[in-house]
């Protein structure tokens, strides 16, 4: 009965918030301006499938890229790794020995509370109280399966395994479900306790069978990207969920896609040690919205129907995902590159940018406030994923530190482009910038 006034609050707020006049993005016109230079090509040589995870510890340059913990359709991984460099390009460039296995916290049985399904680190937050800079806090993209988290009676989460969608390895394969986490560290990124999960869609909101055929996932939030403004951590995630119950006989794909994209929700910084409910999403005025309920998407970010938006249970696609977000030091403004899916199995070749020049992302709807997508870079023949700009390795880089959520004039650009016989996540241009 909670659960179900829960839904139905969250509904209304959803309704109340579709209709009310959409959040304003920042003049088009005023947007900077960026070219994309070709640059001597980097391959980073070590497993990518997620956002660039990346810290400075005093002089080095950490990374904790890949995937860890147990995945029935993939195989169990260990590719979650970390690396040291004086800056990122040295560290990009290592070779694969010089990848580091961290300790990580052990997968849990079902029915105990803890760590299920597989794991990615996506963005790290360092605490600025910590001045040995060793104390971390990991946001990761966590993936689950009826089978690893069957759906509990009394707890209300998991997955049940009837009418499932099919996932990415063929007809028997099942699709996963997307959450996000934390997982702190206090030895800089060597070791990692699991603080729990701090967004998640429930059962109710899966998108099953007829109507979910686009081999990604069955719902959830995952793919996300954070930065802190002021006293909050604010998390960009792709939403995949239905807005509000799914049922069969009154699903409407126009209703699923009005609820899609690029979502945010926020966390208080005094919270990340303890983060479990803590959680609000944006509910189209304010962040008020529950962790495992579900609000609105930045709506400057989706792309409109008649434009060629749709719903992610679609095998057409039409939707932007994969933010990554930066403070950008010489424009004075956010910057979010991002994926866009435009077939099944997240196919897609293109590539784009929006802005936000509203330094306080706590204001009004300051968070909200984003340019329309640009174009930025387009691979035919290619699948592309998990853009990111990166420092360079000249001395004002390193003197300021950059990093993947901290940039300035210039950058590198990288993303990971898939095709048969082609998988790799690379770098061939610096993008720089003009106000």
């Amino acid at each position: 009965m909670k659960m179900q006034i829960l839904f139905i609050f969250s509904w209304l707020n959803f309704i109340v918030s579709f209709f009310a006049a959409p959040s304003t993005p920042i003049d088009n016109a005023a947007t900077p301006k960026f070219k994309l230079i070709p640059a001597p090509k980097i391959t980073f040589n070590s497993f990518v499938d997620c956002n660039m995870a990346e810290v400075w510890i005093e002089d080095t340059f950490r990374i904790f890229p890949g995937k860890y913990g147990e995945d029935p359709l993939w195989g169990y991984s260990k590719n979650l790794k970390y690396a040291d460099g004086k800056n990122a390009e040295e560290v990009f460039k290592n070779p694969p020995e010089k990848f580091i296995d961290p300790i990580m916290p052990l997968n849990v049985p079902i029915g105990q509370k803890g760590l299920h399904g597989a794991v990615w680190f996506e963005t790290v937050y360092q605490d600025k109280k910590d001045p040995s800079g060793k104390t971390l806090f990991g946001l990761y993209h966590n993936e689950n399966y009826p089978s690893t988290l069957p759906y509990d009676t009394k707890t209300k989460e998991g997955y049940k395994n009837k009418l499932w969608p099919q996932g990415l390895t063929g007809p028997e394969s099942p699709a996963a479900v997307c959450r996000i986490g934390i997982m702190k560290s206090i030895d800089g990124g060597k070791s990692w306790q699991n603080k729990g999960i701090i967004i998640e869609d429930l059962d109710p909101r899966m998108i099953l069978k007829p109507f979910n055929s686009s081999n990604t996932f069955a719902g959830g939030v995952g793919d996300p990207s954070a930065v802190a403004s002021e006293d909050y951590l604010y998390i960009f995630y792709g939403e995949y969920g239905y807005p509000g119950i799914y049922n069969e006989k009154t699903y409407k794909a126009k209703t699923e896609w009005s609820g899609q994209c690029i979502s945010i929700a926020r966390i208080a910084l005094k919270d990340l040690n303890n983060p479990a409910g803590k959680t609000k999403r944006w509910d189209g005025k304010s962040f008020s919205i529950p962790y495992n309920s579900y609000g609105v998407p930045v709506r400057s970010l989706q792309i409109p129907i008649e434009e060629g938006g749709g719903p992610s249970s679609s095998p057409t696609g039409g939707f932007h995902w994969g933010p990554s977000v930066s403070w950008n030091t010489y424009l004075n403004c956010w910057v979010m590159m991002m994926g866009k899916v435009e077939g099944k199995s997240w196919q897609g070749d293109k590539i784009y940018i929006s802005y936000n020049k509203n330094k306080d992302l706590g204001i009004g709807n300051n968070s909200q406030e984003w340019s329309k997508p640009a174009l930025v870079f387009q691979k035919p023949g290619y699948i592309l994923w998990y853009p990111s700009l990166q420092p360079l390795n000249d001395p004002s880089d390193i003197k300021e530190k950059y990093s993947s959520v901290k940039l300035g004039k210039r950058a590198r650009f990288f993303v990971k482009r898939i095709k048969p016989g082609d998988d790799e996540y690379a770098s061939e241009h610096i993008i720089e910038f003009e106000k």
